[in-house]
């Protein structure tokens, strides 16, 4: 298991967790974390032993934004967010697995994510602030505290729409919705977040990790991973095509499908009324 410095990496039943770990900092991002989440996903997403990642933060907090002390030191002509300057690998970080290949579109800071053949499951238990809440917008599925706080931060730092949450944002909770939230960098809470779309769901603080954690299980245990990590492509890869192109990647992948153990095995276990053993192939 790897050494980290800023984040907590535990295994249990399949399930990969991601603890963002500056509790004191309310996780306060830095490119040392940055790298680390990016190595750990890495990890998860080529073990064939995890079937689920789940990213949450220490403490009381989700990740307030990027590290305050990053923000002083930038000067004229730098180059990357506050306190992220790292250097970036370009290549595509899962280059074998199944689905339409998503790196053309997605190989900015977190394109990792949208690549991972694993289901990402952000679990938003308290603050969540400029490049924390772009970094959580890259995930699967989201789903927080209702006493979470939300806000863009950029406008009220003198920046901009970073790391494509003009995309993204616009995508999830509506034009009119993104605006609002980015050009006044209001902070709101949980049970909003989920009414605009933001996250899928909001629950009481106590709620949080259990539900999230009843998800995770559930994606691991009686899921194809084979199928998530195409769907997962399919979906990601349909922003950029038309109907029929969608629907030709959508016959060539059930095609493929059909020579899968997990198609055979998907079948054999609802005919034998009992649950599936997936392989991932």
């Amino acid at each position: 298991m790897a050494e980290y410095q800023d984040i907590l990496v535990d295994t249990v039943d399949a399930v990969m967790t991601i603890t963002l770990n500056r509790p004191d900092r309310l996780n306060a991002w830095t490119g040392t974390m940055q790298a680390e989440v990016k190595q750990a996903v890495l990890a998860a997403g080529r073990d064939e032993t995890v079937r689920c990642i789940v990213v949450t933060g220490a403490g009381r907090g989700f990740c307030a934004g990027a590290d305050m002390g990053g923000l002083q030191a930038i000067k004229p002509g730098d180059e990357g967010s506050p306190g992220t300057q790292v250097e970036e690998d370009t290549s595509d970080p899962f280059p074998d697995v199944p689905g339409p290949s998503v790196h053309e579109h997605f190989a900015g800071r977190f394109g990792y994510l949208y690549a991972c053949p694993k289901p990402v499951i952000a679990a938003i238990n308290g603050p969540c602030a400029g490049i924390g809440l772009v970094f959580a917008l890259y995930a699967d599925m989201r789903v927080a505290a209702e006493s979470a706080k939300f806000t863009t931060a950029f406008s009220q730092r003198g920046l901009i729409a970073e790391h494509g949450i003009s995309w993204i944002l616009p995508r999830l909770v509506g034009e009119a919705n993104a605006l609002d939230i980015l050009f006044t960098a209001r902070v709101f809470l949980g049970d909003e977040a989920a009414r605009i779309g933001l996250v899928n769901k909001a629950l009481p603080g106590d709620d949080l990790m259990p539900h999230v954690t009843g998800v995770a299980r559930h994606l691991s245990d009686v899921v194809s991973p084979r199928s998530i990590a195409v769907m997962k492509r399919q979906i990601r890869k349909a922003y950029f095509q038309d109907f029929e192109t969608a629907l030709a990647v959508a016959d060539a992948e059930m095609k493929a499908s059909f020579d899968t153990f997990d198609f055979k095995e998907g079948v054999d276990s609802v005919v034998e009324k009992r649950p599936p053993a997936f392989r991932g192939a």
